[in-house]
């Protein structure tokens, strides 16, 4: 089991804060084992397993608590009168009115509440009207390439990489063997996604066109995309589609995690743009399973990848826009900002050029780097320096 240490950090940082932490994410991404990491954490420590309340919503021995009255009878009715309860609702989402709930919990004395899901939506907007300021968002990604490695000490980090890239990166992804077990497994996320976390949720969804719109968006990673032209597309293909539609359905997989949006910023402007977006895989192995020639396009692949290590980190991740170039990625946190080129070889002098040209305009003193998977650093040029993308994502 790799320890998700990234994640723990953070639940330590607030245990026992006076807010409910709430873990989401792309189903299989690892929410319910990073939970059970830190329950043994606290048991380790010397918290009584009394103390410990542990629901996971899609186990049927649960079934009869899907009543957020029955929910809540049955942990108060545990609650310890020695120190804090601690009480975990793995995809809680599954019980209906649920923040209600959660929130009589959050209120009572030495309680510390922490709950999973599968859905943004749910999470933020239900639990945003009722629990304003009263919870923190902990966004769970499948394994960064540093947990990834750290499950094969010893093994060579490029066939690693090739990995990775191919089959993509949840945990249990790990325990294949061989491009069929990985596919059957991640089609049946892939089925469960979209069944449960859309379908149900959304019920008159026209799921062919959903699914049309998801490999479009797919296909078409590191591209500037526009619901108008999906829909013209999807029309002229003889499935007609209005744009409402479109930007309907991009948000039903945007809640699911199944897709990332990245916006457009104006670099000279100082603002961000509503025209335009580039859409970004949860994971590359699902977006293998849907596309055919799922090695063909291996720049796109590894600005997918760069652009998920760069949410991990904590960033903002827009797209720059200069003029007429594009910087593949503007990344902003607590330390400022950073911009980044992505491309899978710059060795040629003039596609060195091309990939430097859009961060040599950019006149502010904000670190730039290019990002290749060239085998050595191309050296440092008016201040931006290169990195091989093994490098980076070991970092």
């Amino acid at each position: 089991m790799i320890l998700r240490e990234q994640y723990l950090a953070k639940l330590r940082m607030f245990r026992e804060k006076d807010v409910i932490k709430v873990v989401t994410g792309i189903r299989r991404c690892g929410k319910s084992t990073l939970l059970e990491q830190f329950r043994e954490e606290l048991i380790r420590e010397g918290v009584g397993e009394d103390r410990i309340i542990y629901i996971n919503f899609e186990d049927l021995a649960y079934e009869n608590l899907l009543d957020y009255h029955a929910m809540y009878d049955y942990i108060t009715a545990r609650l310890s009168d020695s120190g804090y309860t601690y009480i975990f609702l793995d995809e809680v989402q599954r019980v209906p009115e649920f923040q209600k709930a959660v929130d009589s919990l959050y209120i009572k004395k030495n309680t510390d509440v922490y709950v999973t899901g599968s859905n943004s939506d749910l999470l933020s907007s239900e639990l945003a009207t009722l629990l304003t300021g009263r919870y923190i968002e902990i966004r769970m990604l499948p394994l960064s390439f540093k947990e990834y490695v750290s499950a094969f000490p010893g093994a060579d980090k490029k066939e690693l990489f090739r990995n990775y890239l191919t089959y993509g990166s949840m945990p249990y992804i790990l325990n294949m063997t061989g491009r069929e077990a990985a596919d059957i497994y991640l089609n049946g996320i892939y089925h469960t996604i979209i069944m449960t976390d859309i379908a149900m949720r959304h019920p008159q969804t026209d799921m062919s066109v959903l699914e049309s719109i998801l490999r479009y968006l797919m296909h078409n990673v590191g591209n500037l995309v526009s619901s108008a032209n999906i829909a013209n597309t999807l029309t002229s293909s003889g499935r007609k589609t209005s744009y409402n539609t479109v930007e309907k359905y991009i948000s039903f997989l945007t809640e699911s995690y199944l897709i990332y949006e990245a916006p457009r910023y104006d670099v000279k402007g100082k603002q961000h743009l509503k025209s335009l977006s580039k859409y970004y895989a949860a994971d590359t192995g699902l977006r293998g399973i849907l596309l055919a020639n799922r090695e063909s396009d291996i720049g796109h692949i590894l600005e997918n990848v760069i652009y998920l290590e760069l949410l991990r980190r904590g960033c903002k991740v827009s797209v720059g826009k200069l003029d007429d170039r594009e910087v593949d990625f503007i990344a902003e946190n607590s330390d400022g900002i950073e911009y980044f080129q992505v491309a899978a070889t710059a060795l040629d002098p003039d596609k060195l050029k091309t990939e430097l040209e859009p961060l040599a305009r950019i006149k502010d003193n904000y670190p730039k780097t290019l990002i290749t998977l060239d085998d050595y650093d191309l050296g440092t040029h008016n201040g931006i320096r290169t990195q091989n993308a093994i490098d980076f994502l070991l970092k």
